[in-house]
């Protein structure tokens, strides 16, 4: 098993890891996204969002969860793989899939001490803020690199290729 892949966790594993770093006084940041063709958007956001903690978890949506919610087409890249490549940034010290079409049970499971979106989000719009907010965490949201977004790519490759 190679170190990357050690990071992919199940839920179960992931509460009594997020369990071990709260009790080391660790700040647990989660983030959540489809992650389809990572790019340096997603790379800044996740970096920048480790950076508001101590360690950070990204749920990733099943690929049937993507298909649900953006199209039959998607994703691009199949769930394995886009969970290696986050599990590979050395900012990312956890990944956990979730076949909903929101992280909502995902974060009221593991309880993050801050839950992160871009601030192309409203915080009383994110999913799961209240909850956080509720058990005395925070909700934040973080600037975006203009012009980056996977559907940009995939509408590029189409009309160029």
């Amino acid at each position: 098993m190679s170190n990357s892949s050690k990071k992919i966790l199940s839920l179960s594993d992931l509460q009594n890891q997020v369990k071990t770093w709260q009790s080391q006084n660790e700040k647990v940041v989660f983030s959540n996204g489809c992650f389809d063709i990572v790019h340096l958007g997603h790379i800044d956001y996740l970096e920048k969002a480790r950076n508001l903690g101590s360690r950070l978890v990204v749920g990733l949506n099943t690929d049937t969860s993507v298909k649900r919610l953006k199209g039959e087409k998607r994703p691009i890249v199949p769930e394995y793989a886009r969970a290696r490549m986050l599990a590979a940034m050395e900012f990312v010290d956890a990944v956990c899939y979730f076949e909903e079409d929101t992280p909502k049970s995902l974060i009221e499971a593991i309880c993050p001490d801050i839950l992160v979106k871009g601030d192309d989000y409203k915080v009383e719009n994110i999913v799961g803020a209240d909850f956080v907010l509720a058990h005395g965490g925070e909700v934040k949201t973080i600037s975006l690199v203009d012009g980056f977004s996977t559907s940009k790519i995939i509408d590029k490759i189409k009309n160029f290729y």
